[in-house]
């Protein structure tokens, strides 16, 4: 919290240079994030939750390298979207609003949904650790990466929602985000929560490797991603002509 507010004193040019440097750090993360998820391939398509363990156990033994590569590379850089998620936070301080609370609460969520994250690679990784352990304890393991991976999607609900009320509630002559953004970060957390169904359903939409919970999940997910960039680079533009320096 106190970084946050140590860089609203920041020199006008300053914050909005660091706030592009972290801006672009999305566009790296997706190129990586789409190389590790096309390597992985229990991603594509996804694995079944009603496969038996000796059938799991024997996608490990013989993808054991692939999964490596994937969650290491997922360990390593998906933490990239920390930036991109602290200039929606930054943005969001610069509101109308009577206090900071939706800008905090999202912090706290991105931060939390990292977490989250990083643990489900963990689980992949051990589970690839020695393939030739016993079939039960891979389905195991397998069973709590996936659920991890896909079902604790409270944290991006909470992220969006808190987004859009803190586009509603700005109420400034010149709104930091127009009011469509609103509209599109509720409706994200609209399309993702159906995810955490996950965690019951074995098979159809709402199974982790359901149409719903996987595919609508990850794909509303990047389009935020992608759609936030765009909206953050106009954003800082208009800061950077409001505060007088060049957005370069």
């Amino acid at each position: 919290m106190q970084i946050l507010a140590e860089a609203d004193d920041l020199p006008a040019t300053a914050n909005v240079k660091t706030q592009l440097v972290a801006l672009w750090t999305a566009p790296v993360f997706l190129v990586v994030y789409v190389i590790a998820f096309v390597a992985f391939r229990g991603f594509t398509p996804p694995m079944a939750p009603h496969w038996t363990a000796e059938q799991v156990a024997a996608f490990y033994a013989e993808h054991t390298n692939a999964i490596r590569f994937s969650m290491v590379t997922y360990d390593l850089c998906g933490v990239m979207l920390i930036p991109f998620f602290m200039v929606i936070v930054v943005q969001m301080k610069r509101m109308a609003t009577q206090s900071h609370v939706f800008a905090y609460c999202f912090l706290t969520a991105a931060v939390s949904g990292a977490t989250t994250f990083a643990l489900a690679n963990i689980f992949f990784l051990v589970a690839a650790f020695r393939p030739e352990r016993n079939p039960e304890l891979i389905l195991l393991l397998n069973d709590m990466a996936w659920i991890i991976f896909i079902a604790p999607v409270g944290m991006i609900v909470g992220q969006n929602l808190m987004l859009g009320l803190a586009v509603y509630f700005d109420r400034g002559p010149q709104p930091v985000f127009p009011r469509w953004v609103g509209h599109f970060s509720i409706a994200t957390a609209v399309a993702i929560a159906p995810a955490a169904c996950a965690a019951v359903f074995h098979t159809g939409p709402l199974a982790w490797d359901g149409l719903i919970s996987f595919w609508l999940r990850n794909v509303a997910y990047a389009a935020f991603v992608v759609i936030m960039f765009f909206v953050l680079r106009a954003t800082l533009r208009r800061q950077a002509v409001a505060e007088g320096v060049s957005a370069r």
